[in-house]
Parts: structure tokens; C-alpha cells; sequence
């Protein structure tokens, strides 16, 4: 057999895209189908949380989809059919966004352009971002089924959310009416109360009079946030037990400003504590004062237009002026009346559009909404019965809060792009119908002239159902009867609300079952000082940065290293060198065997020695750790479990033990040798391939004994023949003792290539001392002994190094220059020792000890108790060399 050449240097560029390339062509993405006559194990089926199609990936992308994709790959190599279904998402709000800026950057309106010509530019944006978005995500190495891709307006699932909506009406859960909306100006649309990012800014309250319609020149005082909205006012509100206020009640006020009277009213949803006890009620531009004017059945005065300027009910002087500008005027104009009384600054939490961050403007509008109530019952009862589980565990609450406490959804948005909401109304009588099939004639009056409802659906109403929609539903097709319910859904804590919450009502509604099983809650990528990453902070990573200068491997392999359920990821580009040195130490070890394969055979059924038998223990226990891990989706704990086996196990111990064998004068012990280390690599590439995918194919590919591609290899399974925990217990003695000797080498300065006399004695009874004997070439080796010899006691003049149920005697004397090292050794322990003192000095003195924190006296006693250790050890080096 011929040496097999690896590149020298590890470089992801050489094979990267090409790998990628072949495994998307050989069709290895799509579910697997069982072999004849075997039968068919469980799918595990992922959607991927479609990205918005205008937008493009980040670290958090990177982290959501490095996870699901270890997640894939692991399932495929079980042998279950696998499929990871990838789409996007046509942002409704956010690409409209991006396609009128492009158009307002050319001087055009979208309104000007009309709107069949403004959707069919979207669709070219859409068609450009989509490119990008796909290209990303193969850079990862994302291994989606690629054929199987969805766009939330495909034709299918435009069928499915036409379909959603029309039942619900038919079902009474969805309606029509004019209620109080969060209001984006900028958007021009109504958002859902969740689509509401709540911020804390700097603000006022002002404190205003309003004159008593009397003519007896009282007046009541009022405290508010927005004086402007003071126009809208159509009462003024107090609690009925308020004693201050009850004769007033009934009473008329000078709504100022205007020409206008309106009522003081008792309502108990007043709070007497808060301002002067009197509220203002402004029923068109706050929740709480729509709820009131509802039981009172008061005027709802919208002082509004839809561009956030304020229309033809407010006094002309007022007219056109956007909201937040006329505020200042309005407080002038009260101070020149004499009714301004203080102005007091504040801060409190004020709505803004998630997309575009203009501040959200309560406002009566109609719209259509979804009864949440009945679906949201059927959601809580899935996770009450385990049909649903989410991971980390404590989101349950977060779910639960949510779905206890849900509103009303607003569903309709004022937008171009999107799914049209299938409703229809008759110009000639005001029928409405509410449609699967565009209408051609009213069936009430039989007129033609019939206009479907301009607003679009929020974009949720078209992912809420994405599980089943993206396989086919509500067709019956082939792949929603095998691959629905999905299996696991990986998405970020931020759309429970959203996204998740919303998908298992869908389900449970259209399906009656859950769309998955697993819930995993991706945590933050924060920055190395846990500062969120933003553009105003410059400390975003781009994942193709990182790609670019490490390899997907690293990025994969690395988050998912740092990824603790649960706890923030701490990063810098800095970290994923970490990744990409445990691709490169793959990739070093694997050259070095193959390139000692020259001259060798292969044989059949080879014997194992104890490293190879501890080897093969080994990985059993990593591959039984990794399994464990992912069935709690802990990823650290399976990644740690894979760096541990390989770098620490594999290469520090099992590569150095087979020197005995592959430095062999006898070539049969080399084939041996070579046979079951080629055996252990391959099967420890299969181990890592769902970390480092990229890296293990092309090692893989250069194998003799390798079967096809990595990607489709069997995981490792644990052996019963295999299991040795005695061997491993007694191979873990022997690295304790090895470990002590290059402790010592370091700490004495004594070089690898010198050769050391060693001697070992055993405590009665030791379990490991027949194996260490039997070892004990082998322990020459690790440990650089020219000589190694068994002893009942310590040798004169040797070092002596305590290990569990042995002694291991150092010869240093013999390769140490003795004066030059005690006098090195006597100098730290006397600088350990006025450290010592410093530190005892400063614990004994009363003023520290007792006023400085607990945790921070703590500290100073570890060091205290390390310094002391460090000295009591420096001088037994000593007298050992003494």
C-alpha cells in the first residue's frame, strides 16, 4: 500500500465548496429510503426558520443554523429518513421597507407606481436577496434538502394560508372590526401588539388645568404624557370612592383649545394615586381609554391621519402637523391661556415598529383580528399533555404567561406585498364575501362589480402555518402524511410569541397535532464584555467573515463548543481560532497515518492490544456521551465530549502508544498496527462529522478502508464487547503516572529528548500494577525513560512523585544542573513567601476582613492557601535535590 498524501497545511478553501457541491449533487440532503426488506425507522424532520428574504445572515443565523445542522447530520448518520425542509420568508413589512427606499432613491412613489408595477419589483428584490440568502447558507455548509425549498408567497402555500383564513371566518374566529390598533406612520400599517418594541426614553409629564363649564371659574388638573392628544379628549375620568372629585361628577369641562364640552365621569380603572386622580380620556388614541368610552359609550374622536399628522378634528392651527411637533405649540398655547401649570421630566417606556423603529401610535382603524382565545386553549393543552417540550425547560412559563394571557390578533396590514386578504365586497348592495375562489358575481344582488379588500395579511399568517404548509397542505400529499409533525424546532427566544406559540395553535387547529416535538431555545451571541451586538456598537461578526478566514468548520465546531443551554455565547472573532485549531489537529493527526502507510497491508480481523482496546473503550464512551447530549439538546456537552476524545485520547495517547507497534522491526505487528489504526480514525471521523463535516469528508475520501461519502456512514454505536471499564481504569493510572513525569520535566526545565531513570513502587493491593508492569515499554515510551524499573522502596536520590496507589521515583539529579536549579527553586519560594505574608497581613487586619465583601475575603484566602502549597512543594524539590 501507498502513503496517502494529505496538503501539508490544513486549508478549507481547497475542499469546502467543492464537497458541498458533490454532496448536493449526489443527492445526499434528501431523506434516505430503507433498504429492501428493511424497515423504515422514524423521521426526523426540521423546518428552518425562514430568514427574511431581503435580509442577510448574521453570528445569530450562523449560531441557529450551525446547531440544527449538527442536529441533521447526526440523525442522518442514525440511519432515520432526515430532512431539513429550507425556505424564506417574504417580510411583508421589511422588504416593502427596502423596495420604497430604492424607489424613493430614484424620485418615485409607490403610490405613483401603482401596484401591480410595485409588486413586480419586489419580486425582483426578492429574487436578488434570495440568491444571496441560499449562498449563505451553503457557505455554512447548511445540508437542507434544497429541492424541497419554500418561499412563503409560493403558489402552495399561498393556497394554505387562503384556505387558513377562510375557515377560520367560517368558524367564527376570524372578524372585522374597528378597534384601537398599534399604528406605524412610517410603515403605514397597523402591527400586531406584539410587533411593538417597548423602549425606555427620556420624557415629560405635564400637569394641565381644564375650566369647569360653570362659568364659577374652577377648574380640575390633569397630568399627561401627550398634551396633544388632549384634543381628542371626550371626558375626563375619576374613581367613584375619590371624595376629592364626587361632587363633580356629571359635571361639564372646557375641553381648551377647542369648542368643545365634555363630561367628568367615575370609572374604578382610575387609579387615585397616581397624578391628581383625574385621568383624561382620549378613547381613539389609548387601549385603556378605548376600553372605558366602551363602557361609558363615549365618542371616539381620531385626531389622526395615517402618516401620523394630525387631520381635520383638531382646530385648523393644529392641522398637519405631525404629532410630536405640535406637542410643544399645544403646550405653548395652554401656557397662554393660563392653563399650563408644570412640566416634569420622566422616563417611560414608549412603543416603536420593530422594523423600522418609528414610534407606535395607538389608532382606530379597521381591521380584520383572529379570536386567540379557542386556539390558544388547544396550544396550552398540547404542552400540558407533552406533546410539545421546550429546552432550556424554563420557557414553558414564558409560553404559558403568553397563551394565558393572549389578546385578539391583528391580522391585516396595509401593505402591496404579501398575501392578499381574500375578502371581496360587492360596490352595489355591500355584501361581503370572504372566499377560497376569486368571485365573478355577487350572490346576493348578482352584480359584477365587486372589489377585493386592499390590505394584505401579516406576515406570520403565512409562517404560523409553515410546518405543514411547507409539505404540501392541505393537499394530502406523500410528504405531509411521512414527514409531518416535524421533529425539533430551533429557533431564538425572541418569536415564542411571534413564531412558535402561533405554529402550535395552527397545528393543533388544521392538523390536531402538534407541528413538533422539541422546542430548543437558542440563547444570545453576545460580545466578549456581554454587550449585544449591534451596528451602533460596531461589534456584529459577519458568519462569511468568519468562513472566509476559518473554515465552516471552525464556526460550527466553535459555537456549538460555547453554546451552554441556556447562557449567553461570549465571542469575538478571536474565539473561532479555537475551532479552527481542532480542524487543523484533525487534520495533522490523520496526515501522519496516512502518510506511514507505505509498504503496509491491510489484514483481516487483526488483534488488539490493550492501547487499542482502551482506544475502542474510549470512543464507545464518547459516543455514548454525544448521544446522551443530544438527547437533552446539550451542545456543548456533546462537542466537549467529541474535542476530549480525539485530541486528548486520540492523539496525546493512542498515536504515541502505537509508535511501539509501527516502529516495529516486525512488518506483521506494523500491519496490525496500521490496520486497526486506520479502523479507529475512520470511525472516530464519523464520530466528529457532525461538528466539522467539511474537514472529516475530505480525510475521510483519502481512507482506504472508507465506503462511499462520510455524511451517510453510520454514527458511532457503542459495543458490549467493547466495554472496558477495568482497562480504562488501569490505562487512567498509567497517564496519571506519565502526566507527573512531564510535570516534573517542565517544572525542572529538564528537555524531552533527555532521557530520564525511572523507578515505580506500588501500594498494597494497587488494581493497576500488574497492567502498568505488563506496560511498562509502553510507559518508557510516554514518559522519555531510558530505564524503568519496579521497586518496594524510594531509591536514594531520586524524586518522588505520589500518584493513587503508586509512587513514581524520579533519577533528576542526573539531568539537572542541581546548584543552578535549587538555587532557581529556593528564589520562588522565598518571592511565594513574602507573597504569603502580604496575604496574611492583609486577611489579619480587621479593617479588610471585616468590612470587605465575603466573596472578595474568599479569594484572597484561596490565594493565600495555593501560595502556601506552592512553597511547601518548592521546598521538597529541595530537599530532594539536597
Amino acid at each position: 500500500m501507498n502513503a496517502i498524501e494529505l496538503a501539508k497545511a490544513y486549508d478549507p478553501k481547497d475542499f469546502e465548496d467543492r464537497i458541498y457541491a458533490a454532496w448536493k449533487a449526489e443527492g445526499h440532503f434528501s431523506p434516505s429510503t430503507p433498504a429492501a426488506g428493511k424497515k423504515a425507522s422514524k423521521p426526523f424532520v426540521v423546518v428552518i426558520p425562514p430568514p427574511n428574504v431581503t435580509g442577510v445572515l448574521h453570528i445569530g443565523h450562523g449560531l441557529n443554523n450551525s446547531l440544527q445542522d449538527i442536529l441533521v447530520r447526526y440523525h442522518r448518520m442514525l440511519g432515520e429518513p432526515t430532512l431539513w425542509v429550507p425556505g424564506t420568508d417574504h417580510a411583508g413589512i421589511a422588504t416593502q421597507h427596502v423596495v420604497e427606499k430604492q424607489l424613493k432613491a430614484k424620485g418615485i412613489k409607490r403610490r405613483e407606481l401603482g401596484r401591480e408595477k410595485f409588486v413586480e419589483e419586489t419580486w425582483k428584490v426578492k429574487a436578488e436577496h434570495h440568491e444571496v440568502i441560499t449562498r449563505q447558507l451553503e457557505k455554512i455548509g447548511a445540508s437542507c434538502d434544497w429541492s424541497r425549498e419554500r418561499f412563503t408567497l409560493d403558489a402552495g402555500l399561498s393556497e394554505a394560508v387562503r384556505e387558513v383564513f377562510v375557515t377560520l371566518y367560517e368558524r367564527g374566529l376570524v372578524y372585522r372590526g374597528k378597534y384601537l390598533v398599534n399604528w406605524c406612520s412610517s410603515c403605514g400599517t397597523a402591527l400586531a401588539d406584539d410587533e411593538v418594541e417597548h423602549e425606555d426614553k427620556p420624557g415629560a409629564m405635564y400637569h394641565l388645568r381644564y375650566p369647569v363649564a360653570d362659568g364659577s371659574g374652577r377648574h380640575i388638573e390633569i397630568a399627561t404624557t401627550r398634551p396633544e392628544t388632549l384634543l381628542g379628549d371626550v371626558a375626563v375620568a375619576c374613581h367613584p370612592e375619590d371624595d376629592r372629585y364626587k361632587d363633580l361628577v356629571g359635571t361639564m369641562l372646557a375641553l381648551p383649545l377647542t369648542d368643545r364640552l365634555i363630561p367628568i365621569i367615575a370609572d374604578s380603572y382610575v387609579d387615585r394615586e397616581f397624578g391628581t386622580g383625574l385621568v383624561k380620556i382620549t378613547p381613539a388614541h389609548d387601549i385603556n381609554d378605548f376600553e372605558i368610552g366602551n363602557r361609558h359609550n363615549l365618542e371616539r374622536i381620531n385626531v389622526l391621519n395615517p402618516d401620523g399628522t394630525l387631520n381635520e378634528n383638531v382646530p385648523e392651527k393644529y392641522r398637519g402637523m405631525k404629532a410630536v411637533d405640535a406637542r410643544p405649540v399645544v403646550v405653548e398655547d395652554m401656557k397662554a391661556l393660563g392653563l399650563f401649570v408644570d412640566e416634569k421630566p420622566i422616563s417611560h417606556s414608549i412603543g416603536h415598529c420593530y422594523r423600522c423603529h418609528t414610534v407606535v401610535e395607538p389608532y382606530l382603524s379597521e381591521q380584520w383580528f383572529v379570536k386567540m382565545k379557542p386556539l390558544a386553549e388547544k396550544a396550552l393543552k398540547a404542552w400540558r399533555d407533552g406533546d410539545v417540550k421546550f429546552y432550556p425547560q424554563r420557557w414553558e412559563n414564558t409560553y404559558e404567561h403568553w397563551l394565558t394571557n393572549i389578546r385578539d390578533w391583528c391580522i391585516s396590514r396595509q401593505l402591496w406585498w404579501g398575501h392578499r386578504i381574500p375578502v371581496w365586497y360587492c360596490d352595489h348592495c355591500g355584501h361581503v364575501m370572504v372566499e377560497r375562489e376569486e368571485p365573478t358575481i355577487c350572490p346576493k344582488c348578482k352584480s359584477t362589480e365587486l372589489r377585493q379588500d386592499e390590505d394584505v395579511l401579516d406576515t406570520w399568517f403565512s409562517s404560523w402555518l409553515w410546518p405543514f404548509s411547507v409539505m404540501g397542505w392541505p393537499k394530502e400529499t406523500a410528504d405531509l402524511r411521512k414527514y409531518y409533525p416535524t421533529s425539533t424546532l430551533v429557533t431564538g427566544y425572541d418569536i415564542i410569541f411571534f413564531w412558535v406559540a402561533r405554529m402550535i395553535m395552527a397545528g393543533m387547529e388544521f392538523t390536531g397535532k402538534s407541528p413538533f416535538r422539541d422546542v430548543y431555545i437558542t440563547t444570545l451571541v453576545r460580545d466578549k464584555h456581554g454587550r449585544k451586538m449591534s451596528k451602533s456598537l460596531g461589534n456584529g461578526i459577519d458568519p462569511l467573515e468568519i468562513v472566509d478566514e476559518y473554515g465552516a468548520d471552525a464556526l460550527k465546531f466553535t459555537l456549538a463548543f460555547l453554546t451552554s443551554q441556556g447562557q449567553d455565547v461570549l465571542i469575538d472573532k478571536e474565539s473561532f481560532k479555537f475551532g479552527s485549531k481542532f480542524a487543523n489537529k484533525i487534520w495533522n493527526a490523520s496526515r501522519y497515518i496516512l502518510m506511514n502507510l507505505e509498504g503496509r497491508n491491510l489484514v483481516d480481523n487483526p488483534e488488539y492490544n490493550n492501547p487499542d482496546r482502551w482506544i475502542r473503550h474510549r470512543l464507545d464512551s464518547a459516543a455514548l456521551a454525544v448521544r446522551a447530549a443530544f438527547a437533552a439538546y446539550r451542545f456543548n456537552d456533546a462537542a466537549a465530549a467529541v474535542y476530549e476524545f480525539f485530541w486528548n485520547d486520540f492523539c496525546d495517547w493512542y498515536l504515541e502508544a502505537t509508535k511501539l507497534s509501527t516502529r516495529s522491526e516486525d512488518p506483521a505487528e506494523k500491519d496490525r498496527a496500521v490496520t486497526v489504526l486506520l479502523s479507529v480514525l475512520e470511525e472516530s471521523l464519523r464520530l466528529l462529522h457532525p461538528f466539522l463535516p467539511f474537514v472529516t469528508e475530505e480525510i475521510y475520501g483519502k481512507l482506504p478502508n472508507a465506503k462511499g461519502a462520510l455524511i451517510i456512514q453510520a454514527y458511532p454505536d457503542t459495543d458490549a464487547a467493547r466495554n472496558n471499564p477495568e482497562l480504562d481504569g488501569a490505562f487512567s493510572s498509567l497517564k496519571e503516572m506519565i502526566t507527573m513525569v512531564r510535570a516534573l520535566r517542565a517544572e525542572f526545565g529538564i528537555p524531552q529528548e533527555r532521557k530520564l531513570k525511572l523507578a515505580i513502587r506500588f501500594d498494597q493491593g494497587f488494581a493497576s500494577a500488574r497492567f502498568i508492569q505488563q506496560s511498562a515499554e509502553l510507559a518508557a515510551l510516554l514518559a522519555g525513560s531510558e530505564a524503568l524499573s519496579f521497586v518496594d522502596v524510594k531509591p536514594a536520590g531520586a524524586i518522588a512523585l505520589a500518584g493513587r496507589g503508586f509512587e513514581t521515583y524520579v533519577f533528576a539529579r542526573e539531568a539537572v544542573d542541581v546548584v543552578q536549579l535549587a538555587a532557581r527553586f529556593r528564589k520562588e519560594a522565598d518571592k511565594e513567601a513574602q507573597f504569603a505574608g502580604r496575604l496574611e497581613a492583609k486577611l489579619g487586619n480587621p479593617a479588610f476582613s471585616g468590612s470587605a465583601p465575603a466573596e472578595v475575603v474568599a479569594k484572597e484566602q484561596e490565594k493565600l492557601a495555593e501560595a502556601k502549597a506552592r512553597i511547601a512543594k518548592l521546598e521538597k524539590h529541595l530537599a530532594d535535590l539536597a
